[in-house]
Formats: structure tokens, sequence, C-alpha cells
């Protein structure tokens, strides 16, 4: 482990480095016992095919692999190995895996699991994930278990719930004359949306939601499952692009403009945001989000002390306010109403949303008791007539997709997003930034031109939709549904953070709040991180970025490969144009911002330094690096 790398991701933890394999013009990833970026000549086919063992929260075992073996040859390749998942009630599930792929553009990945005693589980077995860049909206041949073929399209707006149940296969186009066909046996298979959750991917999985869960596997009872992806076709595969090439910033016409950023204040944060308010004063924000939720004890002491920062901090005010709806709905809002007024706390906008819709309702599910949001919106106008009113929810798109919101009784449309919902490596977390314009879109044709915010929106998981809580992780380790991350410390956030910004620019968002000021989800580091204790971590230079942009026009860029560099330009009302840089891989990048202005790198402490170009106006990046330029 090196320290560059302690100070890229927050952790002395290294993730596996893949085994590439190939076979001809098919070529994968091996990563911990699973598939990933399979390719033919180049081109993504799937994203990954997966064997995954998931516990009651939803939470993915990460089983210890044996006795593996990988052979790879001139044309073809095999590996087979060994796994076992041990429950937190001792029980155990172990299982055996093999790959195998040729030159003839087939590769089959079979796994037999063997419960040694009666093992829960949410689900196990395959996940396959089709790609979403040039496969949204095309069309695609599913096939069921009952042998009827239909053609259809993948979804281009994000499908609430499963737009292909009880599926034996699915054909696409890889490219003119060349298709793959993913056939699944063992189960029954259905396939979500993963944009749902910023994953990009659409997720085909084992066992069907409609099914109560969780459920046991009988010890004893092998339980087999295959998977086979044939390509076929015309085989002659294009050359393959080299990512040795620079990645070329383009700008266009100015537009909109930038959304104001805001940081979420939490109750127990407020004394220490006093503390330091110098540092809140240096980042800027334009807005401050108070989160305050009576169903976790929340009450008039801190509306009060929300009511003192917002007074020692002059900027716009929202209440992020989780509604109790367990009575009488005008009496609730109007005795918090009351304590604000009491508490002195100046607000500019409250946003409401039940308790019960932070929790998810799955298809099949009963939706669960609560009002009708016109009733808990309608209370919330006549507890608040003077300020704006907002809604939507606390949770993240997937709740607003399937719960939509009465937009017209609203002044503004909420919701959050969280990028390790179901898988946590470095890979997945970027890619997520893939499915933003998916979303911003979808949910733009949920509430039309209604303003718009997003946030508050970590890496790490403030709350779990899902399951009974979030998982701890005392470790620092890469993990799901985590509600601490190693990563939201080191530069990778930063980075993660920029590309975010720049992946919903074109939404025309009214507000977006990367991350709370303080605590766990802040921009303070604490002991044990690469940053000093108590000093900005690099996430702060970022969205201090971020907020000296608001007020500018968006300017959109063009970016030869948005996978390995994201760039946000603004353009200010003297006719100024700064774009913000951000590399978004593990390795350096030549960057061509010919013809673009003066460039800079934003280094850890925030300080800059100013970059000689080359020959051919190319800047080199290193991993995860920040660059301003203008």
């Amino acid at each position: 482990m090196t320290a560059d790398a302690f100070l890229l991701y927050g952790t002395h933890a290294v993730e596996a480095a893949p085994v590439r394999l190939s076979a001809g013009a098919l070529s994968a990833d091996f990563v911990n016992g699973n598939l990933r970026t399979i390719r033919h000549g180049g081109a993504e086919v799937l994203r990954a095919i997966a064997y995954i063992v998931r516990d009651r929260d939803w939470g993915t075992y990460e089983p210890e692999l044996t006795e593996l073996v990988i052979d790879q040859r001139a044309d073809a390749f095999s590996v087979s190995y060994a796994a076992r998942c041990t429950g937190p009630d001792g029980s155990r599930l172990g299982f055996r895996a093999t790959i195998t792929s040729s030159a003839d553009g087939e590769l089959v990945f079979d796994v037999s699991a063997l419960p040694e005693s009666d093992f829960e589980t949410n689900r196990c077995g395959f996940c396959i994930l089709h790609p979403i860049a040039g496969l949204a909206g095309s069309p695609v041949t599913v096939e069921h278990t009952d042998g009827s073929v239909v053609d259809t399209k993948l979804p281009l707006l994000i499908d609430p719930w499963q737009p292909f149940k009880d599926i034996r296969a699915i054909t696409h186009q890889v490219r003119p004359g060349a298709a793959a066909e993913c056939r699944m046996e063992g189960d029954i298979f259905e396939m979500e949306d993963q944009r749902n959750w910023s994953d990009a991917s659409y997720k085909t999985y084992v066992r069907p939601l409609a099914l109560p869960w969780p459920y046991k596997l009988p010890a004893g009872e092998t339980n087999r499952q295959t998977i086979t992806l044939r390509i076929t076709g015309d085989g002659k595969a294009p050359a393959v692009a080299t990512t040795s090439e620079p990645v070329r910033v383009a700008l266009g016409e100015p537009g909109a403009a930038l959304p104001e950023i805001g940081v979420v204040i939490y109750p127990e944060n407020v004394e220490a945001t006093l503390a330091i308010l110098p540092l809140l004063t240096l980042l800027g924000p334009r807005q401050l989000l108070f989160h305050y939720d009576p169903t976790r004890g929340h009450g008039f002491e801190a509306l009060r002390a929300f009511a003192r920062l917002a007074e020692a901090y002059k900027s716009g005010t929202t209440l992020e306010c989780v509604v109790a709806c367990d009575g009488d709905l005008d009496a609730e809002l109007s005795g918090i109403a009351g304590m604000v007024r009491r508490a002195g706390l100046r607000l500019d906008a409250i946003a409401v949303s039940p308790s019960v819709d932070r929790q998810s309702t799955p298809p099949g599910s009963v939706w669960p008791p609560c009002p009708p949001l016109e009733n808990v919106y309608a209370a919330a106008r006549r507890a608040f007539p003077d300020i704006r009113l907002g809604g939507g929810m606390f949770s993240y798109f997937t709740e607003l997709n399937r719960k939509r919101v009465p937009a017209g009784q609203l002044d503004f449309i909420t919701h959050c997003t969280c990028p390790i919902v179901h898988a946590a490596d470095d890979l997945s977390i970027m890619q997520s930034l893939e499915a933003l314009p998916f979303i911003t879109q979808s949910a733009r044709s949920i509430v039309g031109a209604k303003p718009y915010r997003i946030g508050p929106s970590t890496i790490a998981m403030r709350q779990n939709p899902y399951g009974g809580a979030t998982k701890d992780n005392p470790d620092g380790q890469r993990i799901a549904m985590a509600n601490r991350d190693p990563r939201h410390a080191g530069q990778f956030a930063a980075a993660w953070a920029i590309g975010y910004a720049a992946r919903v620019a074109s939404a025309g968002l009214e507000m977006l709040t990367p991350s709370s000021f303080a605590g766990p989800f802040g921009l303070l580091a604490s002991l044990g991180e690469p940053a000093k204790d108590g000093a900005p971590r690099p996430l702060f230079h970022a969205v201090k970025m971020l907020c000296d942009l608001v007020g500018h026009q968006h300017v959109p860029t063009a970016v030869s490969d948005d996978t390995r560099v994201a760039a946000l330009a603004g353009r200010s009302s003297m006719g100024e144009t700064i774009v913000c840089l951000a590399n978004l891989t593990a390795g350096e990048v030549q960057v061509d911002i010919s013809g673009l202005g003066k460039a800079s790198l934003i280094m850890r402490d925030g300080s800059e330094r100013a970059i000689s170009l080359d020959a051919g106006g190319r800047l080199a990046m290193p991993p995860h690096a920040m660059a301003r330029i203008g």
C-alpha cells in the first residue's frame, strides 16, 4: 500500500487487481469470483455476470475464494473455484463455480450451491448487468420461460418497476451484424432498472421480488444456475480504441444558471459548525439545509440550535422536515411551525416527507399506511403559509419514481441518491455518474418544469430504505449500504463530486447538496484520515469550486471520453469562463485543453499550482485530480 493510495481512497485496503481473460474477440475482467466489463471486439456487451448472496437487509456477502484455478490459453480460458458464506447465526452456504469461454464467442458461467444448514437469504444467484450507455431505449428480444419471444425495447426513461419478468434469455445488438444472447437457467429471472438507484445498468436477477423474502435455502439441497453468453453474426470486430489518446474538452454556448450549492446540517453538528464558522464562510454555500426528524428525538432545542447557526451565517435556509404522520397532520405541522417561531429560526423554505416513505416498498409488497401526500402538503402549507414548500423523497429517486408526488401543490421537488446501494467498488461508484442524466430526465418527466433539487447525496448511505439499518463500517472497508465510507475522506470523493455536478448540470437544478458540512458525511477530516484532524477534506475544495460557480451560466462541455474525465464549465456575468476538471480514474490522464486558457491543479490543501501545457495543449492530470481552467 502506498501513501498516495491512502490519500486517494482514505483507506489502507487495496482493491484486488482484476485478471484480464480473453478468448478471441471476447474479453472479461475476473474480480473476486465474478466477471466485469465483458467486451467483444472492444465493445462492452455486459457490465457484469456476478453470483450474489444477500442477507436479510440486502447486504452482500463477500465470500473468500478457495481452490482457485485460472487457465488462460491462446484462444480460450477457464476458471474454477470454491467459496463459502457464513451467516450471522453460523449457518453456512458453500458453492462451486466454473467459467469457460472459447474463440467462437461463447462464455458459460455455472454455479452449484449447497447449504450445509438452512441458510437465510434475500437473494442467492446470478445478477447480469447490461450497460446503459448506447443501450438505453434500444431494441432487445426477450424469451420467456414458456418459450414465447417478444421484440421490445429497453426503457429510456427509468422504469419504476420491472420492465421484463419471467425471463429465459435476452438478446441485443452489439454492433451492426452482431448480436449478444444471454441465456439464464436454473431459476426464474426478471429485470429491474438499476438506474433508479444511480447504478449504470439494467439488472437481470434471480428470484422474483413478488415472492417472499427473506427465504431459506434448505440444508443439503443443491441449487444450480447457469449463464450462457453467445455472440453471433459478423465476427469482424472493429479496431479497439486506445485509452492512451488524450481526452479532448470543447465548450458550447452558455445556457441556464448553474444551481445553488447547499450543505446539510444535522442537529448534533451545529456546535461544531459554529466553532469553525470561518471555514463555512470560506466555503460559501448559498443554502443551509437543516435536517429535522421528530421521530428521532429532534425538538425545540434542535430548532433553536439551527436558529443560532442561521443568525451567524447568512444564507438561504430550508428545513428538511420528516413528518411522523401518526396523528392529526394539522396539529403535528402547526406544532412544528410554533416551535420554529419560538426558536427564532428564519426559514426561506420547508421540505416535508412522511417518515414511512423513507422505507422502500418493493414490487409485490403492500404499501404501508400513510396519509395521502395531498393531505400532508396541504397541512404543511397551512402551517407554513409564507415560505416555499417542497416535497418528494428524503431517500432516493427510486422512491420518488414509485410514489409520484402531486407536484402542483409544491414549489419544488427533491430527492437524494447514493452510489453504494448495490456495489461499493471504485469502478461501480464512478460508473454511477453515467446514470445521473437518466435520473434527471426521468424526474423531469414526472414533475415537468417544477424547480428541482437533489441531495444530500454522498458516497456513504445516510439511511437504508431497503433494510433495517445501514451497515456499520468501523474498519473503513468498501462496503455496500455502509454508513461510513473511507473514500469520502480521500481525493476520490472530490473527483466524484465534480463528476456528479457535471452530469446533472444540464437538468436546470435549483439546488445541489453534495454533503453535510461537519460530521461523518461532512467536509472536515477526523482522526485517522489522510488530512489533519479538523482540516478540510479534498471534498471541501471540490464543493468550494462548485460554490464559486454559483451565479454563472452553465456552459455545456463536449468531453471525448467522459468515463475518464468530467468537465463542468460556467460563464460569469463579466464574460469569464471557468472550467472545472476531474480525473475519474486511478491512472494519469492526458487532457487536451488547447485554446481553453491557463490551467492549475487543485492541491489537497486547496491551493492551486499553475501547470504548463505541452506543445499540444495537453494537461497531465494525476489520479482523481482536480483542475481549474480560466
